[in-house]
């Protein structure tokens, strides 16, 4: 992509762009209510981007995304009565979502369970095991 085209780009992360051509609009009736003008305004707006279109994707990035979002992903805008508000909206919510399921998530570091955990856990299971035992059939003969 050229320098030209960066400011129609959406910036997902440092040096993760989708330019706008990969992005797919698709304007439809909001439905609901609202009567004639919902009925007949295509006002809604559903954005939404193949991934494998995406250039400045890594391999590894792109798999992380279709994990997480699948191979399309779409969004969609009806909050506004301008198709124009909602494209906005679609196209920034899509954004999100991208950035959100691209940032790296912290590393799990497994702790120890704590000593009233531990307690609990054994009271639960005695509890348990005496409810089973008055079950037993007694022979008291």
């Amino acid at each position: 992509m050229n320098q030209s085209n960066d400011a129609d780009a959406l910036v997902i992360g440092q040096g993760v762009y989708v330019s706008r051509e990969a992005v797919r609009l698709r304007v439809e009736t909001p439905g609901g209510p609202g009567g004639q003008h919902a009925n007949r305004a295509k006002t809604r707006v559903v954005a939404s981007v193949r991934l494998e279109d995406v250039a400045s994707l890594s391999e590894t990035d792109r798999q992380r995304l279709i994990d997480a979002l699948g191979p399309i992903v779409r969004s969609s805008a009806s909050r506004f009565r301008s198709q124009y508000q909602n494209r906005e909206a679609a196209i920034a919510q899509l954004t999100a979502r991208l950035r959100e399921a691209l940032a790296p998530r912290p590393e799990r570091r497994p702790t120890r369970p704590t000593a009233s955990s531990r307690i609990k856990r054994v009271e639960s299971k005695r509890a348990r095991s005496r409810l089973k035992q008055g079950r037993l059939a007694r022979d008291d003969d």
